[in-house]
């Protein structure tokens, strides 16, 4: 994170030689997804569900869409398209009387973007306003984790826990730790807890929704890469969910997986934990999938006229999937 009087840097993209992984073809389907999202920003700066919903989640996953890129608000050529959403995720943070921006996988989003976000905007001001706005977030975040170490849809700890908002939650608090907030070792035990004895299924390796009688992809993605920002990267049942993850058939067929983009959002940042022998092996595959499966628009999102796409989460967590050889943004990095 930058000092709060210091300009943002204006990184320079990954070069071939530096990432060879990040083909002409990859860099081509990240523009044509930027782009698509710039076409799509609403007039108060935000990005939305086909809907209208989910404006918090949509306006902080497109944020992180240029991050990942190394775009930030106030810089560069899509500086004035990023002021505009960072200008409306702070106005819906100031007008929250708690700091709570409505729903847990919308203000794990939130405190994830702000987190990334601070310090990196060319506006001292603003800076401020977002360093606020973090730590409000995460007060959110503590005070609703539950008496088993995690998080479900409200923020209150008797709402219970399940592995995906603890996933969302804890990649949140964990990139605002790097950024230099406070976030208790005891609220990180908990969640190491939770994980390990309460979600993870030891027979297979991978972690289930609700209780450790199975596995899902999503869950075992998202419930490897939490524990692993945990510091629990080298147990023995983390690499086993890891292997969970590299030995599910079909996993880049997106007919045969649901929730195909939330999953291989977390999937893919676990396997760069995992070491670079995974990450080799995993990041060509999803590239080259993921390409295949954008639309000519250069969205990747399967809503139609009639009925459109529910969540706004597909587009940007595409294009930080595709863009992960750039590492510009901490929490994805090793």
């Amino acid at each position: 994170m930058l000092a709060q009087d210091e300009p943002a840097p204006e990184p320079a993209p990954a070069s071939s030689e530096d990432a060879p992984e990040l083909t002409e073809v990859a860099d081509l389907a990240i523009e044509k997804g930027l782009q698509y999202l710039l076409a799509t920003q609403n007039p108060n700066g935000s990005w939305t569900s086909g809907d209208g919903n989910f404006e918090i989640a949509g306006t902080s996953l497109g944020l992180m869409a240029f991050m990942v890129k190394g775009e930030f608000p106030g810089f560069g050529r899509n500086g004035a398209a990023l002021d505009r959403a960072k200008d409306f995720l702070l106005k819906k943070a100031e007008e929250s009387p708690t700091g709570y921006m409505g729903g847990m996988y919308e203000h794990g989003l939130f405190t994830l973007a702000m987190s990334e976000l601070w310090g990196m905007t060319n506006n001292i001001e603003d800076n401020k306003k977002i360093q606020t706005a973090l730590e409000r977030a995460v007060q959110v975040i503590l005070r609703a984790q539950s008496p088993l170490g995690g998080w479900r849809y409200h923020a209150r700890p008797d709402c219970g826990q399940d592995t995906s908002v603890t996933a969302m939650v804890f990649v949140s608090l964990a990139s605002a730790r790097q950024a230099g907030i406070l976030v208790p070792t005891e609220t990180i035990d908990r969640v190491v807890s939770y994980l390990r004895d309460q979600v993870w299924n030891e027979k297979s390796g991978g972690f289930g929704y609700q209780g450790n009688g199975g596995g899902t992809l999503a869950c075992t993605g998202g419930g490897a890469y939490a524990a692993q920002l945990c510091g629990m990267r080298d147990t023995e049942w983390v690499q086993a969910a890891i292997r969970y993850l590299e030995n599910s058939p079909k996993i880049f067929n997106r007919k045969e997986i649901g929730h195909y983009y939330y999953a291989h959002y977390y999937a893919m940042q676990a396997m760069v934990q995992a070491g670079d022998e995974h990450y080799t092996k995993w990041y060509p595959q999803i590239r080259d999938s993921l390409i295949s499966l954008q639309k000519p628009d250069g969205s990747w999102n399967e809503g139609t006229e009639e009925k459109p796409e529910a969540y706004p989460h597909k587009t940007p967590m595409a294009i930080i999937i595709l863009g992960t050889p750039h590492r510009y943004i901490p929490v994805y990095q090793q």
